[in-house]
C-alpha cells in the first residue's frame, strides 16, 4: 500500500516518471544501488534529478516523497494553500503515517504471516492490532459522516457528509488513506481457511467509508497508480503494445 500511495499521486499529477521494480522477496532492497537512494532500504523511494538547485535529490518515506512532489508540482492543489486546510490535510498524513498503515500493517501481518503453530501468539496479536484497525476504520467513518469541525466541536457538521477528507476537496490526504483500506477490502489480508480479513473487521458497517473508497476507486489514475511496478513497471503500457 505505501508504494501505492505515491504511484497514485504521480498518475494524479500527470506527471512523466520512470517506474522500477524492487523485487523485495529476492532482497534486492539491500543493494547498493537501492539503499543509495534510501538507506533505510524500503519501497517506496525515488530519485528526482532535477530537484532543488538543479541537483538530484533521493527520497524515501512514502509521505515526505508526496509533499515533496505536491510542492514541486503546487499548481494541482493536492495540497491545499489555505493554513487551516493545510493543517487539516498535514494531520491526515501524519494520522496515516503513524497509526492507520503501522497499525493496520501489524494486524494483517498476525492475520495472515504468524507461524501457524504459534496460536497463542497469532490470535493474541489479530485481536489486539484487529481492535485497533477497527478504531482507525471508526475515526475515517466519523470524520467522513460530517462529524467534528477541526475548530473544537466533535458533534455533525451542518454541511453534512464529506466526500473527502479535506475541505471537501480531493487532497494528497486521500490518496495516503485510500490504499490501507483498500488492501482490506482486497485480498491482501486473506489466509485459506480462515475468515476473510474484510469479514473479520466488518468493513461493511463502515458505509461512508465505502462511499468514499468507491468514489475513489473509480478514478482511471487511482487504478493505475495501484498497478505501477504490478510485475512490470507499467503493466497498462504493455497492454497496449500488445
Amino acid at each position: 500500500p505505501n508504494g501505492w500511495k505515491v504511484g497514485i499521486l504521480l498518475e494524479e499529477l500527470g506527471i512523466p516518471y520512470d517506474a522500477h521494480v524492487i523485487n523485495i522477496g529476492k532482497g534486492e532492497q539491500f543493494t547498493s544501488g537501492f539503499v543509495g537512494v534510501t538507506p533505510n532500504s524500503k519501497i517506496p523511494a525515488a530519485l528526482d534529478r532535477d530537484g532543488p538547485g538543479g541537483e538530484p535529490i533521493a527520497l524515501m518515506e512514502s509521505a515526505a516523497i508526496m509533499l515533496y512532489l505536491c510542492e514541486k508540482f503546487p499548481e494541482k492543489g493536492f495540497l491545499p494553500t489555505d493554513p487551516r486546510l493545510k493543517s487539516q490535510c498535514m494531520q491526515w498524513l501524519f494520522w496515516q503515517m503513524g497509526g492507520q498503515g503501522p497499525m493496520t500493517g501489524n494486524f494483517g501481518h498476525f492475520m495472515v504471516y504468524a507461524p501457524a503453530d504459534k496460536c497463542e501468539a497469532r490470535d493474541y496479536g489479530v485481536s489486539r492490532y484487529g481492535m485497533e484497525a477497527q478504531r482507525l476504520l471508526d475515526v475515517l467513518e466519523r470524520h467522513l459522516s460530517g462529524m467534528g469541525d477541526f475548530a473544537g466541536n466533535a458533534g455533525p457538521r451542518k454541511e453534512g457528509p464529506r466526500s473527502f477528507l479535506v475541505g471537501d476537496t480531493y487532497t494528497v490526504a486521500d490518496m495516503a488513506c485510500l490504499p490501507w483500506v483498500l488492501l482490506l477490502r482486497k485480498t491482501g489480508y486473506d489466509r485459506p481457511g480462515q475468515p476473510r480479513a474484510c469479514d473479520f473487521l466488518g468493513l461493511d458497517k463502515y458505509k461512508n467509508v465505502k462511499a468514499w473508497v468507491d468514489k475513489l476507486e473509480a478514478r482511471e489514475e487511482v487504478q493505475r497508480g495501484i498497478r505501477v511496478c504490478a510485475g512490470s513497471p507499467k503493466p497498462w503500457l504493455d497492454e497496449k503494445a500488445s
